[in-house]
């Protein structure tokens, strides 16, 4: 028991011990706290005394209203300096974003006058459309408005109504456009099925230059003329192909056999091809000769070479076209525009 009793003892004064030391240090800070707002009340007094003879001024304040007047310029001060800042910083954005809207309506202009130069092309296109439309007698129907006032297909398109945005009114030019341009495929299809269609025509009739690559020039016209040789009149057959030279590739002006390859002293070595729709052609004072009687041609085909064979005054090919009986003039058929 005498043991127990020490135990108990001991704890006592441990506890007391420790709400005493507790105890004391509520009472400092409260002490402190007494002496920081004593020494916060205390007055203290602030003179002005001027240089003249003018009243001095003095005031009273405490170190409590000073600390916060001193706090409240430091705040302001800051403030002013982080919103001055933000101004600049704000200054700076404008004018960069001021700048881009500079260089973005530059764009809007050029894109503007790109989309009235496509609208000047769409003109000019369906002009030529309409034009190659009728020669061919397709039907227009290009699914667009009809304007007396303007005329054409495309009459909607070119007499558009001032609208208050500018790229409102843009917007309506090039969805027309593509209108436009969406109905003027299915007559150039058209057109392509027909020329595709008349392909086998135009390669079975005599429609195309004689000389390989377009080459040479024509040195004499068909129809009367005067004879090299005799001086006398007469009418020449044909047309004369010269490139001043032996050895030019001569080709077949369509498809067709060959149904002859020989030599006489007039025409030298020649060829003729009979043709389809009752045409023939003849090739003549040939080089050299490149195919054989009975052959088979397609338009395009070399047969020979120019020469100077039979009777003639310097390397040339003399070509003809006949039709049944008839001879006629080539040029009617390979769209040669002769000088005269």
């Amino acid at each position: 028991m005498p043991k127990t009793r020490r135990y108990k003892r001991v704890e006592k004064d441990i506890v007391s011990s420790f709400l005493y030391k507790i105890a004391s240090f509520f009472k400092a800070i409260g002490r402190g706290i007494k002496s920081f707002i004593e020494a916060g009340c205390r007055k203290i007094t602030i003179m002005i005394v001027p240089h003249s003879e003018k009243k001095v001024v003095n005031f009273q304040t405490s170190l409590f209203a000073l600390s916060t007047g001193a706090i409240v310029v430091v705040v302001l001060v800051f403030a002013f300096i982080y919103f001055n800042t933000n101004v600049i910083s704000s200054s700076t954005e404008i004018s960069r974003l001021t700048e881009e809207n500079r260089k973005i309506q530059a764009s809007l202009d050029e894109l503007r006058d790109e989309n009235n130069n496509l609208l000047q092309a769409a003109k000019r296109f369906q002009d030529s459309l309409s034009k190659s439309l009728s020669l061919v007698g397709i039907k227009q129907n290009f699914g667009t408005k009809q304007n007396s006032s303007v005329g054409g297909d495309l009459s909607s398109l070119f007499d558009m109504q001032e609208l208050a945005q500018s790229s409102i009114r843009e917007a309506s030019d090039i969805r027309q456009l593509t209108s436009y341009l969406d109905g003027s495929v299915q007559p150039l299809e058209q057109i392509a099925k027909m020329l595709e269609s008349q392909g086998t025509l135009f390669s079975d009739i005599p429609s195309v230059w004689p000389l390989k690559g377009g080459i040479g020039h024509i040195s004499s016209a068909f129809g009367q003329t005067t004879h090299p040789f005799t001086k006398q009149w007469y009418i020449h057959k044909g047309l004369d192909f010269s490139t001043w030279r032996s050895g030019d590739p001569i080709i077949a002006t369509a498809n067709g056999q060959v149904v002859t390859v020989t030599f006489d002293s007039g025409f030298g070595n020649y060829v003729i091809i009979k043709h389809k729709h009752g045409f023939y052609t003849r090739y003549a004072h040939m080089n050299s000769v490149r195919v054989k009687k009975g052959q088979y041609v397609s338009q395009g085909d070399v047969i020979g070479t120019v020469g100077n064979t039979g009777l003639s005054t310097g390397p040339h090919l003399h070509y003809e076209v006949h039709i049944g009986s008839d001879v006629v003039d080539p040029a009617k058929y390979i769209n040669v525009k002769l000088s005269k």
